[in-house]
């Protein structure tokens, strides 16, 4: 079967978290399950914003320098995901042709697009490692 769409390729209900979540709920989210990219919804299940490894990393390093290590989990749990995420990003929707979205990521550089209906719900997420996983498997296909 030849894989044409987003929906065939991504990773439906994706780990996210609600806008009222901390920056130590999300490190917890991203160190246990080994996620680069993070999702934030509100109430409706519609996408807000997105937590992405880079952001986190950057501003637990610069809590650390700012207060020290010892005080680093009280600063985390002070810190809400919404001054933290970015708003300003790129979604897709099921129905896109894979074609047109890989272009989108060699050209932007992007981790990852969160998918979304014509309501802004949150549907999955596809990621630059799913494209990795596909070509891998495509490859293997050809031997």
């Amino acid at each position: 079967m030849t894989i044409r769409t987003v929906a065939e390729l991504m990773t439906v209900d994706p780990l996210c978290v609600t806008r009222d979540a901390s920056l130590k709920d999300a490190h917890d989210l991203m160190r246990s399950k080994n996620v680069r990219h993070i999702p934030v919804i509100d109430e409706k299940g519609e996408l807000v914003g997105m937590l992405t490894q880079k952001i986190m990393i950057a501003k637990v390093m610069g809590l650390m320098a700012q207060f020290g290590a010892t005080a680093l989990e009280r600063k985390e749990k002070q810190q809400l995901i919404t001054d933290l995420m970015a708003t300003d990003f790129a979604a897709v929707t099921p129905d896109q042709s894979l074609k047109d979205v890989a272009g989108f990521f060699v050209t932007n550089r992007h981790g990852c697009m969160p998918v979304v209906d014509e309501n802004n719900k949150l549907k999955g997420i596809l990621t630059s490692s799913d494209f990795v996983r596909l070509a891998a498997e495509l490859l293997e296909k050809t031997n």
